[in-house]
């Protein structure tokens, strides 16, 4: 008799972390995975589903133009109850911490349907960095059941808060899973301008932004940095995939106008990004996953932030918390271009998130836990 688990997910950086859980699932004996997407991004999210093969049973399709995050939360609860009611999972898996994992644990527990917190156990020790992040993950850690911790830090925080060590397991980062399988495919690009960089050799510094709490004049210092940083290294290109928010885009790109090796591309899918990273020379970024996901391709991260949840990276020193502050990006990345022994010591650091095998590990721990497993309270 198979145990049927329900894996929820709303925006492409859950799509990309649970997709490799999603497909052990599927071809295991022991479970019936069932699928639920939110739609909390819409495109980038169906991306992701494409690129590994999934189908989602159910989509909430909650995404609206302008969306608040109480909005968000409000949409997912009303979407999955009746979903939760009509499927009766044994338990829910729900990753990282987003409004959709937080809304969807919230959903489960109501229905006293235990739940599975996939990267458990992150924290910056600031609730208001990353917002509403760090108050997410909290909030998830209490309603969960069994927490898949991606590494010994993660175990500790959890420890720290009360959480019984018998309820914890240490996986390794499902990302580590997702992308070893994407890189290797070295999918095209479809903008011909990133095609050709591809083939010409050039350095390439590769930049995300699009932290809350980085809007406004923080971006306008970023945008000013990467201006600066063009034309002091003409040799070099950077490259920006622009986060679709106009809020991002006004602050970034005004500053960018008419400098010639700076690329502005839209959001690339998953399996382009993959490959822009293996490609490139340093990463400049304020983005979690990019953490974890560079130091497996040997790439320097540096991080436009003033904590980090994932301090492993930056403890084994693939990572560099740098903030946002114009200057200091001008003079990080500046030195990771002309100090080689600099590079060399980011560039070679072991990455702390894993070996391509976390969904196998989780998939394990839920077989060992799912006979006992009981929503928090219930008996």
């Amino acid at each position: 008799m198979t145990t049927r688990i329900m894996t929820v997910y709303g925006t492409r950086p859950e799509a990309i972390k649970v997709a490799p859980l999603i497909k052990a699932l599927e071809e295991s004996q022991d479970f019936e995975s069932v699928t639920v997407v939110t739609g909390q991004h819409r495109e980038m999210l169906d991306q992701v589903n494409e690129l590994f093969g999934i189908v989602p049973d159910h989509d909430l399709d909650i995404m609206s133009h302008g969306q608040s995050l109480a909005q968000i939360f409000s949409r997912v609860i009303e979407g999955l109850d009746p979903i939760l009611e009509k499927e009766k999972p044994s338990a829910v898996i729900v990753q990282g911490d987003t409004s959709t994992s937080t809304a969807a644990a919230l959903a489960a527990f109501y229905r006293q349907i235990p739940v599975v917190h996939v990267e458990a156990g992150l924290r910056s020790g600031n609730i208001h960095s990353p917002f509403p992040e760090e108050a997410n993950r909290k909030l998830t850690t209490q309603i969960a059941t069994l927490h898949l911790a991606p590494t010994e830090t993660s175990r500790s925080n959890l420890t720290a808060e009360g959480v019984d060590d018998a309820a914890i397991a240490v996986t390794g980062n499902t990302v580590i899973d997702a992308l070893l399988t994407t890189v290797g495919k070295e999918i095209p690009f479809t903008e011909p301008r990133l095609e050709e960089l591809a083939s010409s050799g050039r350095r390439i510094l590769l930049v995300t932004t699009h932290r809350r709490e980085n809007w406004g004049g923080a971006m306008e210092g970023v945008g000013r940095a990467l201006a600066r940083v063009a034309r002091a290294f003409p040799d070099l290109e950077i490259v920006l995939p622009a986060h679709r928010n106009p809020i991002v885009r006004d602050a970034v790109l005004p500053q960018l106008e008419g400098v010639e090796n700076v690329t502005v591309s839209e959001p690339l899918p998953y399996g382009e990004f993959a490959r822009m990273m293996a490609l490139s020379t340093v990463i400049l970024s304020d983005s979690g996953g990019v953490q974890e996901e560079a130091p497996s391709l040997g790439k320097p991260v540096l991080v436009m932030r003033e904590n980090t949840e994932r301090p492993e990276a930056v403890a084994a020193g693939t990572v560099k918390l740098i903030g946002t502050e114009e200057e200091r990006i001008v003079a990080e990345v500046t030195r990771l271009l002309t100090d080689d022994d600099a590079y060399t010591a980011m560039s070679g650091a072991t990455n702390p998130y894993g070996d391509g095998s976390a969904s196998h590990r989780s998939l394990e721990a839920l077989a060992t836990a799912v006979t006992g497993l009981r929503a928090p309270g219930h008996p």
